[in-house]
């Protein structure tokens, strides 16, 4: 079913409760698909780096080799703000007149640790690896624990609404400005207050604003857009068969939804065999308990269970084994 799913779309997202094997099933996912032949981009946003222990190497912010066909990258929060903020004070010190530098860094600086500013950077980076999507078949993500993700996935409709609105506060201000640069040229007053000089400078400086501001709109919209086009995204939930990881499942599929994302996809991992007896076999109908009531609520959606596996799955070659099970 997984790997169905993987080949006919070109974004995949993995999310679920921390702990439950996301990881794992993102990155066999990614290293099944690479060996049908299809080039494959994997992706963590999260901050737990579990990509680079899963290959036993050193994967950064910038794509590495992880297998034949196969890329990887981890996309660090902290990391990520921080390449955020400077590229803002660089598109501010750029577009604002220089005797406001000081303001410019002050506004940064308590911008940093800002509600919702680790979101927001972390999201353009993702805008920009789905633009990388010309470069790949298939990009795989592998996210942060549930409540995080449901955010990240809210988040492009609402930056958008929030662009938009910049833009149209910047119209209104450039009209205002056209207004009373009209008066200055009707005045004599007015030309020696205003000049024709500061007056073109501001009219640079709206333009660049305006384009800026554009720019991101339109990211964050294709951002949108994507992930909500069920013919080339999916989202995947990953859970283990126990009460706490149902639970979150049921609420991060509602949380899913508000935010217009639909789930094609239930794994429920970690499944104990068949043929156990006392406390294993207790712990077995427990699970069937559990996975009765993901089934009473998300019936729906199609679902895979996945065994535990014996030893721990590390390495392209244990990850290509634990993908013939999807």
């Amino acid at each position: 079913m997984l790997l169905e799913l993987a080949g006919s779309r070109r974004i995949l997202f993995f999310g679920g409760k921390g702990g439950v094997g996301k990881t794992t099933v993102s990155a066999a996912t990614a290293v099944a698909m690479a060996e049908t032949g299809k080039r494959v981009l994997l992706v963590s946003t999260d901050p737990a780096h579990n990509l680079g222990h899963l290959f036993g190497r050193e994967i950064g912010p910038s794509p590495v080799k992880l297998a034949e066909g196969l890329d990887g990258l981890e996309l660090d929060p902290d990391r990520t703000v921080d390449q955020h903020l400077e590229e803002v004070t660089a598109a501010l010190r750029r577009m604002m007149p220089a005797h406001l530098g000081s303001e410019i860094d002050k506004h940064i600086s308590l911008s940093r640790d800002a509600p919702g500013m680790q979101e927001a950077a972390m999201l353009e980076r993702i805008a920009e690896v789905v633009e990388l999507k010309r470069e790949y078949d298939l990009i795989v993500f592998d996210t942060a624990p549930s409540g995080h993700t449901a955010r990240l996935m809210a988040l492009p409709e609402m930056m958008s609404a929030w662009t938009e609105g910049l833009i149209r506060q910047r119209e209104k201000a450039d009209s205002f400005s056209a207004v009373l640069q009209s008066l200055s040229r009707d005045s004599s007053v007015g030309e020696k207050a205003f000049g024709d000089e500061p007056a073109r400078q501001d009219e640079d400086r709206n333009s660049r604003i305006r384009r800026l501001l554009n720019r991101r709109k339109q990211r964050f919209a294709g951002l949108r857009e994507t992930i909500a086009d069920r013919r080339q995204t999916a989202f995947v939930i990953v859970l283990a068969a126990e009460r706490l990881p149902v639970l979150e499942t049921i609420e991060l599929n509602a949380q899913l939804l508000r935010a217009g994302v639909d789930v094609a996809a239930l794994v429920v991992n970690k499944r104990l065999p068949e043929g156990l007896q006392g406390f294993l076999a207790e712990r077995k109908a427990q699970e069937e308990i559990h996975l009765a009531t993901l089934h009473e609520q998300l019936a729906h959606i199609p679902r895979k269970d996945l065994t535990l596996a014996a030893h721990d799955v590390l390495g392209v070659n244990a990850l290509r084994a634990f993908a013939a099970e999807f």
